[in-house]
């Protein structure tokens, strides 16, 4: 149907179980990754502008499968990188969402990154020049979240895996 640098919006035909044709609009894209930074007690998370809803959000680090070939895990190593300035010295594999599977096949890889590094952003993109990096305690993350200031939802499920995961707070 069209593409638009990344993503393709396709209208694809499906077969019921009964055998009935039906089509849908999907839009296709290449995946993602998250990343949950942890620096000593803190969360390490980006306030950044997100033009869609025309306000900034706090999140997690996190980019698009866009290197060809390149595995999620190097990918989310590298985006972390790129966003806060810190290398994971070791990525923990979290799970795999699908972001809204009503109309695309998107899917996040999300991934904790530990023994971080400080080596200096190298932001790509207008967002990630602009943003800001800022570092969290644990209590400050889930008062974030209970209040609604952290609302993007890649960025609450990392949290939630990882908090409950490793931290137990």
């Amino acid at each position: 149907m069209a593409e638009v640098a990344f993503l393709s919006v396709n209208l694809d035909t499906f077969r019921a179980g009964d055998g009935e044709e039906f089509e849908r609009v999907v839009i296709r894209h290449p995946g993602a990754v998250a990343i949950v930074p942890i620096l000593d007690d803190q969360v390490v998370l980006v306030r950044q502008f997100r033009a869609p809803i025309g306000t900034t959000l706090l999140e997690i680090p996190a980019g698009k499968l866009d290197v060809e070939g390149e595995p999620p895990e190097l990918a989310a190593a590298r985006e972390c990188e790129e966003e806060t300035g810190y290398r994971p010295g070791r990525l923990e594999y979290l799970r795999t969402i699908h972001t809204a599977p009503g109309f695309t096949d998107e899917q996040i890889h999300l991934y904790l990154a530990l023994d971080l590094v400080h080596v200096g952003s190298s932001p790509v993109g207008v967002e990630e020049r602009h943003a800001e990096v800022l570092a969290m305690s644990f209590d400050e993350v889930q008062k974030g979240i209970a209040v609604g200031s952290i609302s993007d939802a890649k960025t609450l499920i990392g949290l939630h895996d990882a908090l409950a995961r490793h931290f137990r707070v």
